[in-house]
């Protein structure tokens, strides 16, 4: 049968090829738009989990309505009319009782690491020039246990080189390069309040993210809590888990115990995450549409063979063949275009993912370590594509087989006469 089913094909040459490149593109076009677009979105995901913390508990977020104000005015549900609603937020600027988070961190399996923090907006200052930006307070042994910071520290600087206290800073290299400033230089850095604090510049971080690398300066935490008058206060505590995946789960748990604000990384990057959805939808119908153009040629090349192929139906079914065997003999041929395309697709496919990675962009625009193009070269890349071509031929080619298989030797030899 498997012969029949090649000597079938190969009696329409052209056609067939044409088949054939239709799928080879199909499953090509699949294997490089996904290896460029999942190449991206490992490469941000990446940055996502690993340069900051999968849950972050932070103080809590309270809104003015009437209803709040009523209860702490009028506990006794009095009729109120208001003239003017009240409006805003009554946040608070630091954790009210950290202990507690503490003690939970400890005693939850799934955390890996946390690290308790002070942030805060400030102004460094270096002669003449000031420039507003944030300061975060840690403990660096901490720090680097729930982040991946110290990966994009300047050569042979250490995150725990900050010591526990010592005024000394590490900023990022956008600031360090508006400020004028250079490693072991002293700068100040002035609070709200108008106080003004010398720091040392010990190195510079760049993540490549410009609103961080411009604005942002890592301290040790006692360090922030006396240039903010602060002492034994912290505004948020960074969490670090085991398994990222369950990071909205856990954070929905704990919402349920507390008014504090807490996040996981996928409700922080909710943004980035739909764009990374909305990419796989057009990825996804892109190839489709190639793919289903592809079905509708094996669909005709097959009906086409099934009337060219009348007569050899009526001897095969004269001689012995029953229905299903020339079902079969039909089917084969779609599977066969749909195996041969895909696999000579996935084929082209990684050549051209292995140029493309090679492909020279600009420095800090998203490029690997060596500035070029990110390309993924998952396996489960090449197993949909290989699934989607074979998908496709088999469904394409059923119809046919099917109208094949009906064809009776007396029904073939009256409409030939």
């Amino acid at each position: 049968m498997l012969f029949l089913s090649l000597k079938h094909l190969f009696s329409r040459k052209k056609q067939t090829i044409l088949i054939l490149m239709g799928i080879v593109l199909g499953t090509g076009a699949y294997v490089v738009i996904s290896g460029m677009m999942l190449g991206f979105q490992n490469y941000i995901l990446e940055r996502l989990i690993n340069n900051q913390a999968h849950i972050r508990i932070s103080a809590r977020e309270e809104y003015v309505t009437r209803e709040s104000m009523q209860k702490i005015f009028y506990p006794n549900n009095e009729t109120i009319i208001w003239k003017v609603s009240p409006s805003g937020r009554r946040d608070s600027t630091e954790l009210q009782n950290p202990k507690y988070w503490f003690n939970k961190l400890d005693q939850t399996p799934e955390v890996f690491a946390y690290s308790p923090e002070l942030v805060s907006q400030v102004i460094f200052r270096r002669n003449k020039t000031e420039i507003s930006g944030r300061i975060t307070g840690s403990k660096p042994g901490l720090e680097q246990r729930v982040s991946n910071l110290s990966d994009y520290l300047s050569k042979d600087l250490k995150f725990t080189d900050l010591g526990d206290s010592g005024n000394r800073i590490i900023i990022g290299a956008g600031l360090m390069k508006t400020l004028g400033a250079r490693n072991g230089e002293v700068i100040t850095i002035a609070t709200g309040k108008g106080k003004s604090t010398p720091f040392k510049i010990i190195g510079s971080f760049s993540l490549g993210i410009q609103n961080i690398d411009d604005t942002t300066a890592f301290a040790a935490l006692l360090d922030v809590q006396k240039l903010l008058s602060m002492p034994n206060r912290i505004t948020n505590i960074g969490v670090k888990l085991i398994d990222p995946t369950i990071a909205t789960q856990i954070t929905e748990n704990w919402k349920q115990f507390t008014t504090d604000k807490v996040e996981s990384w996928e409700e922080t990057s909710a943004a980035i995450l739909s764009v990374f959805k909305t990419q796989d939808i057009v990825r996804n119908f892109m190839t489709i549409s190639i793919l289903v153009v592809a079905s509708f040629g094996i669909y005709n090349i097959l009906s086409i063979l099934v009337n060219q192929k009348r007569k050899e139906i009526a001897i095969l079914r004269a001689i012995g063949f029953d229905a299903k065997q020339i079902i079969e003999l039909f089917m084969y041929q779609g599977i066969i275009l749909g195996i041969a395309g895909g696999l000579i697709g996935i084929l082209l496919g990684f050549i051209a993912c292995l140029y493309i990675q090679t492909i020279k962009v600009a420095p800090g625009r998203l490029g690997g370590a060596n500035n070029t193009m990110i390309i993924s070269f998952a396996t489960m890349i090449y197993v949909k594509a290989l699934a989607l071509a074979f998908f496709s031929s088999l469904i394409s080619s059923f119809l046919p087989s099917y109208a094949a298989g009906k064809l009776s030797p007396i029904e073939i030899i009256r409409s030939e006469s």
